[in-house]
């Protein structure tokens, strides 16, 4: 396969990123227009590393298949990963697990969506020359992928990176002075 011809994996965390955005962010459930525009995440990935993505979206469906949900991820380009399993297993870390671990012997790129240390040695195993990359909430992400970046892996924060959402999230963050605007907190 020549580099023309790669892909760029980008798997979603589904639980883990909405947990984040309502117990770290919002402080409570996120209303429909609070959560993160799938297709610009999709966007973000193509045009980030100019390639072909394919975008796998993993969620617990334990009882019941959101149908409406994964239409729409279907309808913007995602392949939907409904998964079930015993109530003591972290059936989406399981999978996403797996995933990365196949992904080793394909000549493909990764992007992860997820601030789970959990997949820290995976996505080591991963961090071999092709592109690796991180998309969460910068201060929400495990400090332990920080260990990753030189050998190559990359940070994009799903709000000011990715640009996912259609209005400001209440974070604290580091700003970059370049970015500051004092109107944001007067």
């Amino acid at each position: 396969m020549s580099d023309e011809d790669r892909t760029t994996y980008l798997l979603i965390d589904g639980e883990n990123l909405d947990a984040t955005l309502g117990v770290g962010i919002l402080e409570r459930r996120p209303r429909p227009e609070e959560r993160p525009r799938w297709e610009r995440v999709l966007s973000f990935a193509r045009a980030e590393w100019d390639q072909p993505v394919k975008g796998l979206f993993f969620l617990a469906a334990r009882h019941d298949l959101p149908m409406s949900f994964v239409q729409a991820l279907m309808s913007i380009g995602f392949r939907p990963v409904p998964l079930t399993g015993r109530p003591d297993e972290k059936i989406v870390d399981i999978a996403i697990s797996r995933t990365l671990q196949a992904l080793k012997d394909r000549p493909a790129d990764v992007m992860l969506a997820s601030h789970d240390g959990d997949f820290l040695p995976d996505l080591a195993e991963l961090c071999d020359g092709r592109r690796t990359g991180v998309i969460a909430f910068q201060e929400f992400r495990s400090s332990g992928y920080r260990e990753l970046v030189e050998r190559g892996l990359e940070f994009f924060d799903l709000e000011y990176d990715v640009e996912a959402f259609d209005t400001r999230l209440p974070r604290i963050r580091i700003i970059p002075i370049e970015e500051f605007d004092p109107l944001e907190f007067l």
